[in-house]
């Protein structure tokens, strides 16, 4: 018979030994890890499809067996659970160890593959992208690749680990739905549905229907663009998908649900750090001097993406003749969106920014220099100085690979599980942007509610200290939110709220909702 725990503490308590189910459910997952092991150093494994499916099952199946008996006999509802006195969740020794092993793991997958046993001129695959290689035939008829191992882990991971949070957070809809909206998307768009599409198209380039410009940084490459132009009508549509989901849906939807329908619903980046990185989101750093860096960083990415991309697009473009614009068209129209969309935000929501508006603006000048020295280098292969396709492989290194794969991923245990999405990421600059200026979302706060608990801001995954508003009963609007709704959710008296709702209101920093406020009726019956 089953004791629940009935404990009503935040806390927790101080950590307990491992029961039975979580014994048995580790000795699963690092047999698992064992398959997997000695397929890496070449050790012959007959009947390799069985032994993969063994090795993915033990690991999936350890992680769920974990987890059941983890939360089993405890009461729906989030406590502290402990998390600053184990090692692994405290940037202790184990923690590190993860850490380094991480970050090992995805150096030699991204630099060194055929450590891995990546075949090469026409080799066959051995070690572990060899043992994956079953698999790889039974979905798109082709042998494995780093990145089939990768994605066939990823999604491993956000499935196991989704169940997990789910049971975690059983209380709460928000919680389990959101959960099977990145389950869902990262199994059927960004895993299933590209390898089957290179099943039937074997020309066709990998495209990841929910992956979005800039974080699918290759999407105007030029080869990117070639192999789906001669894809006939279906490759065009590809295409024309990516730029719409740039002009016209992802301003649409974040106007009305804020940037968390991708960042928390949609994105794989982000459904990884949710999932297989929840244990980790305590250790996200609050302080004011990683608010100041985080800005400043994300916001360069950005414009390094956004210059990138121009310079790629300008340095095949031509005459016209190819691909519908000619160089100079392409720069006056990007100079006359910036320039517009700048006019915009300066004009009608300067008020809003104030110190934010002197950033933009030094992020603007970046680019409209980057833009005079294309043109003026526009007989060249240039970036301003520099060779194009050199700035743009400089940028897939350190921000596609080694930011967000190495250090974003990696770094989980150290960092915290969104340091990607927090410093690195150029789609949640710009989602953050249009958040923060042309969003209904906003997070509402009841702040004579508010016992002051800290759980809010402990659980920000984003550094956010949630508490200093909830205090003051103003409404959270900041540009790095990501929506998960974990503040709300480890709340113990209601204060916090997610809506969408009239914009009018919305950053209302100078309101005070204390007992002793005299306006305070006048103030609620305002909103």
């Amino acid at each position: 018979m089953s004791r629940v725990d009935k404990s009503m503490s935040l806390a927790g308590g101080p950590p307990v030994a491992m029961k039975t189910g979580q014994k048995v459910g580790t000795l699963l997952g690092l047999f698992g890890l064992g398959i997997l092991t000695l397929a890496t150093f070449n050790v012959s494994l007959p009947n390799q499809g069985l032994w993969l499916a063994l090795a993915l099952l033990s690991i999936g199946g350890g992680i769920l067996v974990y987890s059941k008996s983890l939360y089993k006999d405890t009461l729906p509802g989030i406590k502290n659970h402990g998390v600053w006195l184990k090692s692994v969740s405290s940037r202790g020794f184990w923690a590190w160890v993860a850490g380094i092993a991480l970050t090992g793991f995805y150096i030699v997958l991204y630099f060194f593959a055929e450590l891995l046993g990546q075949g090469s001129g026409g080799a066959e695959n051995t070690g572990l992208i060899g043992l994956f290689d079953p698999l790889s035939y039974a979905l798109k008829g082709q042998p494995a690749s780093q990145w089939f191992v990768y994605g066939t882990l990823y999604t491993l991971a956000i499935l196991a680990f989704g169940i997990k949070f789910i049971w975690k957070y059983r209380h709460n809809s928000y919680e389990k739905i959101r959960t099977g909206s990145v389950m869902f998307f990262q199994t059927v768009f960004a895993f299933l549905i590209p390898e089957i599409m290179a099943r039937l198209n074997g020309d066709l380039p990998y495209y990841d229907l929910k992956n979005v410009w800039p974080l699918n940084y290759y999407l105007f490459d030029q080869w990117n663009v070639d192999g789906l132009l001669i894809n006939g009508s279906f490759g065009l549509t590809l295409l024309i998908w990516g730029i719409a989901s740039i002009l016209v849906i992802t301003p649409i939807l974040t106007y009305r649900y804020g940037k968390r329908w991708y960042c928390s619903w949609v994105c794989g980046c982000g459904g990884l750090a949710e999932t297989a990185g929840d244990s980790f989101r305590q250790l996200s750093d609050k302080s004011r001097s990683a608010w100041r860096v985080e800005r400043w960083v994300v916001h360069s990415v950005l414009v390094f993406a956004v210059v990138t991309t121009t310079g790629v697009i300008h340095s095949y473009l031509g005459d016209g003749s190819q691909y519908w614009f000619s160089r100079g068209t392409f720069l006056i129209a990007v100079g006359v969106v910036l320039t517009l969309l700048f006019g915009l935000i300066w004009k009608y929501k300067r008020h809003e920014l104030k110190k934010d508006a002197r950033y933009g603006a030094i992020g603007y000048l970046v680019i409209i220099l980057a833009l005079i020295g294309l043109h003026f280098s526009a007989a060249s292969d240039n970036l301003l100085i520099f060779q194009t396709h050199e700035v743009r492989s400089t940028y897939g290194f350190l921000i596609g690979s080694v930011f967000s794969g190495v250090i974003g991923t990696g770094f989980y245990p150290i960092f915290g599980n969104r340091v990607w999405c927090r410093m690195g990421c150029p789609m949640a600059a710009i989602l953050g942007l249009q958040q923060r200026l042309f969003s209904k979302f906003r997070i509402t706060t009841n702040g004579g509610q508010c016992i002051s608990c800290g759980n809010c801001s402990t659980y920000c995954e984003m550094g956010i200290d949630v508490r200093a508003y909830a205090q003051k009963g103003a409404n959270i609007v900041r540009a790095s939110c990501v929506g998960c709704g974990i503040c709300s959710a480890v709340c113990p008296r209601g204060v916090l709220k997610l809506e969408n709702t009239d914009t009018q209101g919305r950053i209302n920093s100078n309101d005070v909702l204390l007992g002793n406020d005299v306006d305070l009726m006048d103030l609620v019956n305002q909103r």
